[in-house]
């Protein structure tokens, strides 16, 4: 069963429905054939009752008193209407006020009468065979004759079962007809409902590979779900894709010019004789490749954040903790032991939607810019400002001029003061954290005194989608 059931579900949406649509017309054909059997039943007991009936009581009217005796002579009509079945069976039977049979079948055994009605039916046999009947009866208050007489009137049920089995024999008929209707409605509503995929899938196979702009297909609202699913799947593709292009761009521009430097220290190193000089040169060698190491590093850390903004689940984060993290990691007290930082958090949580170590990343690339271009005392923090919350790095210094403000944050801009001895990556990290998590990159110099750089983001509780 497991298989079956697994092969079901691999199978196509046309079969299923075929197996959908077949299924209900073989229980609901089964359920309305029963039910047009019990209806054809009762319909023909109805009919074939009135019969009975009009003939008993055709009969019991012929009954006359003459000289104190009930004188009968059978109607015809009252046959002519049992002659409507004629395959069936006919048995009658009249009953004095004594008991006794005045004429008819004696075979015919009346049951104990219940209730006061005057006419009843009731099923009994007739020579072997099933049979229905009706009584009829009639009261005499006559000098010589006084008492209630019976009429009892029968007939075997084939007319009964023809008619009641005729009567499903069309139901059937008519639920067989609509039963093709209604399977070739389902197949016209099955090609109608699956063209649009199939307009999907030849717009997706017409595409050039590296094509990743959403689709624009005109579908119905169902289908429209999926077309927004896959646009938002290439999108995060496409960034995906534009982050490793950016990657690679970046490594060969910012690679090329420090490793042909350290290849020319290296040469001259080599044919360098006099030991001070020799000092000299291994010394730059020694800084070029510290500064390629934190190079290589900022591309990594860039790779990583972009990489976490589209895929990394969207956690509460409190920026407190951020900032907390940040500052007893420890780092700014090796690399750069001459400036005080301190932390600045407060006690009321500062929640938002976004990934804890891209928000760590971002918050140290601020605070290695200000230490290395900033002025003592540097701090880390953490606050709400208005309905926005942020994390930050300030420092005591002027920072730059509004120009040069303007290009903060642009990869490579040679007119960035983080140019002079390095590659401007720091800013554009902590810029693609704050845009992945619906935040911004916010930097200005303060009026009293100094420069801040912080990512400004929603508060968690305002809606910030994930």
């Amino acid at each position: 069963m497991p298989d079956f059931l697994q092969r079901f579900d691999r199978s196509s949406l046309t079969l299923r429905v075929a197996f959908g649509v077949t299924l209900l017309l073989v229980i609901g054909g089964l359920l309305v054939s029963i039910a047009a059997f019990a209806y054809g039943r009762e319909a023909a007991r109805s009919a074939y009752d009135r019969l009975l009936l009009g003939a008993a009581n055709d009969i019991a009217s012929s009954i006359a008193i003459l000289d104190g005796r009930a004188v009968l002579e059978l109607p015809v009509s009252a046959f002519e209407l049992l002659a409507l079945a004629p395959d069936d069976r006919i048995g009658y039977r009249i009953i004095g006020p004594d008991g006794s049979t005045l004429t008819g079948y004696d075979e015919i055994i009346v049951p104990s009468e219940r209730g006061n009605s005057r006419d009843r039916f009731f099923d009994g046999t007739f020579f072997g065979e099933d049979a229905r009947f009706a009584i009829v009866t009639k009261r005499f208050a006559e000098r010589t004759l006084n008492g209630t007489m019976q009429v009892i009137v029968g007939q075997t049920l084939k007319a009964r079962e023809g008619m009641a089995y005729e009567i499903t024999r069309q139901a059937v008929y008519v639920l067989i007809i609509s039963g093709f209707a209604m399977a070739c409605l389902a197949a016209v509503v099955v090609w109608s409902v699956l063209r649009p995929l199939k307009t999907i899938a030849g717009g997706l196979r017409d595409r050039d590979p590296h094509d990743l702009t959403p689709l624009d297909t005109a579908v119905p609202k169902e289908t429209a779900v999926m077309i927004k699913a896959l646009n938002g799947f290439m999108a995060r593709l496409d960034r995906q894709m534009n982050s490793m292009r950016h990657l690679i761009s970046d490594t060969a521009h910012q690679l090329r010019t420090p490793v042909a430097a350290l290849r020319a220290q290296a040469d001259l190193l080599a044919d360098e004789a006099d030991p001070e000089r020799r000092e000299k040169i291994a010394e730059r060698i020694q800084s070029r490749s510290a500064g390629l190491g934190r190079l290589l590093d900022q591309l990594l850390s860039q790779a990583l954040v972009v990489h976490r903004g589209d895929s990394a689940r969207r956690e509460e984060v409190d920026l407190r903790d951020i900032a907390l993290e940040v500052f007893e990691e420890g780092d700014h007290r090796l690399l750069f032991p001459d400036k005080d930082v301190s932390l600045n958090v407060g006690e009321v949580p500062l929640p938002v939607l976004a990934d804890a170590p891209s928000l760590s990343e971002a918050l140290k690339n601020l605070l290695n810019n200000a230490l290395k271009y900033g002025e003592a005392p540097i701090v880390v923090g953490a606050a709400k400002e208005g309905g926005s919350l942020c994390i930050y790095a300030q420092d005591a210094g002027g920072g730059p001029d509004a120009e040069a403000l303007s290009l903060l944050g642009e990869r490579f801009s040679n007119d960035t003061p983080t140019r002079q001895s390095g590659s401007g990556l720091g800013l554009a990290i902590a810029h693609s954290v704050a845009c992945a998590f619906g935040g911004t990159l916010d930097l200005a110099n303060l009026e009293q005194g100094g420069f801040r750089a912080a990512l400004v983001f929603k508060a968690a509780h305002d809606g910030q989608s994930q």
